[in-house]
């Protein structure tokens, strides 16, 4: 069956899903986005992603294409129509179509895609369960990291050296030498005192909604953790190391470049803080 696409109102093959050649996301990355991950056909944590999107839109001046209630109806209509139970949708808003210029006029039209993706469950929670390493390298991202925008070169970049490097994800690392965060996800990393740390949010940092709703389960169940930087002498002596995403809810990490964590797989806090993250989304439902 032909994937089932929304682009500026209308419902299309995923073969027949074009936009206009002068569209500012094409040619400028000027737009947002957010990936809403799906299990058991429902939406997870629906209402951040959304808050979050329209925080994006407001910081980019970018008016949103459709009424705010209209976003649910739609999402839900592409996990219908695609027979999405575990996988992904994918929502992107650009700028819209104007002559190509750096400028843009006052009355340009934002334009709209949603696209969904199924995901078998074993793929999907595959590296969840068994880890996966990481490469560090420069950050090289823009100063307004905190929006989701659509300026994703240098994670791009990021990303195939890790895959280069028999890597799944990469670490970033700032002028100081901390890891900010990773490509695609936040970082994460168990210290020698059993506390959980993690960057505090700057115009650096992503504010991840797994990240946000992993912090909530961590305080019901009073486990020990701290918003502040950590660097490479720090993640020689982690007991464990972990990532969090949409796509990966939180993740082992086995090894940094040729830093073996722990023993070089999933440590014992790694179903603990999965099962934790799982309790706080499942409140949320």
């Amino acid at each position: 069956m032909s994937r089932i696409a929304f682009v500026n109102g209308q419902y299309c093959d995923y073969s027949d899903a074009l936009i206009h050649v002068d569209d500012r996301g094409y040619q400028f990355a000027d737009g947002v986005y957010e990936v809403f991950t799906i299990i058991d056909s429902c939406i997870i944590d629906f209402q951040p992603h959304l808050k979050r999107l329209f925080r994006s839109l407001s910081e980019l001046k970018i008016v949103t294409p459709i009424k705010k209630s209209a976003y649910l109806y739609h999402i839900r209509n592409i996990i219908k129509k695609n027979m999405i139970v575990t996988g992904t949708v994918y929502l992107q808003v650009t700028r819209g179509v104007a002559k190509r210029d750096f400028k843009y006029p006052k009355d340009i039209k934002s334009s709209i895609t949603i696209i969904g993706k199924v995901i078998s469950e074993d793929t999907f929670y595959k590296d969840i369960y068994n880890g996966i390493n990481v490469k560090t390298t420069k950050d090289l991202r823009w100063k307004r990291c905190d929006i989701k925008s659509l300026n994703l070169l240098p994670p791009v970049l990021a990303k195939q050296h890790a895959y280069e490097n028999n890597s799944k994800e990469a670490w970033l690392i700032d002028d100081a030498g901390f890891i900010t965060e990773g490509s695609s996800s936040t970082a994460w990393i168990l210290d020698k005192n059993d506390v959980l740390r993690t960057s505090s949010l700057k115009n650096n940092i992503l504010p991840g909604i797994t990240r946000e709703t992993f912090l909530k389960g961590l305080c019901k169940y009073k486990i020990k953790f701290k918003e502040t930087s950590f660097n490479i002498k720090d993640i020689r002596s982690a007991k464990e190391a972990f990532i969090t995403s949409a796509t990966t809810f939180v993740t082992p990490v086995n090894m940094v470049d040729n830093i073996k964590i722990g023993n070089g797989k999933p440590g014992k806090f790694a179903p603990i803080f999965l099962d934790i993250y799982k309790k706080a989304i499942k409140s949320k439902i």
